[in-house]
């Protein structure tokens, strides 16, 4: 029985699965944290022993694959990651066509992603949409008239750097106020890191017990929770971060005008006041005749594998395989 490999390549996590060409339900599926001291290697070694536990003796019919970083959809090659080093202009594409020798299609996970919500999840029924991840760093991907939009040299969709508050803290990418600096789960830790650092010891009682008092361990997760529980530092960190997601979705809802923005990764899991700041700030962002929903992710998590699963879905129609069994 011919099945399709879908790969996802994660700043923080790596995830395999398996699934046979038309069915919606995974056959097999396998996931792994990346090490935090990690790089390119690492990963493609634990990817390939998360494959090979799936596929056991088979081999797929075609491969799928979503890459954390920026990369030429064209050729398939990852440029970089923000996240991982080591990963500048790796041909993957080429590596796994030449390691399993099946036809292979790569591209940023934030398109795959929304492929994914466009073809199985939230985005069905829909000829334009911007899905957003919120999690390690911020990443948006189009579809536009029920097509991948990637732009001209495949950077479309970089909603993380879109500046909201020019005087704020720097980003990665060197400039101050981007959304992915204020909206992303490791900056809202950092961020409130520094709030606490220069706070008496009784601020942010709650996040401090959480930690046990080692603000190294701050996660976004922690935040959320925290600011769950009333905690009033965490809860002006994680309306930061609804605040300025909310601000970039307005402004491109004013630029582009589609039907749905799709939100999916760990952030939008920080509860209702979360989405309710995101949702009122968005639409006093954008122009009041600009109409436009905010909806959470259908797959969950899965947005970048079902992707992957319909880019190699895309491949079979190519090559007249989809008939495989």
């Amino acid at each position: 029985m011919g099945v399709i490999l879908a790969l996802d390549f994660g700043g923080t996590k790596l995830a395999a699965a398996v699934v046979k060409p038309g069915s919606r339900e995974w056959l097999g599926y396998q996931r792994q944290l990346s090490p935090v001291d990690g790089d390119a290697n690492t990963d493609l070694e634990i990817m390939r022993s998360l494959i090979h536990s799936l596929l056991q003796d088979t081999t797929p019919s075609a491969i799928g694959v979503s890459f954390g970083g920026p990369v030429d959809a064209i050729t398939g090659t990852v440029r970089l990651s923000h996240h991982v080093p080591g990963w500048e202009n790796i041909p993957l594409k080429d590596l796994l066509e030449k390691e399993f020798g099946v036809p292979t299609n790569v591209d940023n996970d934030a398109n795959v992603a929304a492929l994914g919500e466009y073809s199985f999840g939230a985005g069905q029924g829909y000829d334009s949409l911007f899905y957003i991840t919120i999690s390690t760093g911020v990443g948006g991907g189009w579809i536009l008239n029920g097509k991948p939009w990637r732009g001209a040299a495949g950077m479309a969709g970089e909603i993380g750097h879109i500046v909201v508050d020019p005087t704020g803290p720097v980003c990665l990418c060197g400039k101050r106020g981007c959304v992915e600096r204020l909206a992303s789960g490791p900056y809202m830790a950092q961020n409130a890191k520094e709030i606490l650092a220069n706070q008496a010891p009784q601020s942010g009682e709650i996040l401090r017990n959480l930690v046990d008092n080692n603000l190294k361990l701050l996660t976004g997760q922690i935040i959320s929770e925290a600011a769950s529980k009333g905690d009033n530092i965490a809860q002006t960190v994680l309306q930061k971060s609804a605040w300025a997601l909310g601000v970039g979705v307005g402004n491109v809802a004013n630029l582009i005008n589609p039907q749905r923005f799709i939100l999916g990764g760990s952030v939008t899991k920080a509860g209702d006041n979360w989405w309710t700041v995101l949702q009122k700030t968005a639409r006093e962002t954008a122009l009041p005749e600009v109409i436009f929903e905010i909806v959470p992710a259908a797959l969950g998590n899965d947005a970048p594998l079902w992707g992957a699963v319909a880019l190699a879905e895309t491949l079979l129609t190519q090559t007249g395989l989809t008939q495989l069994s």
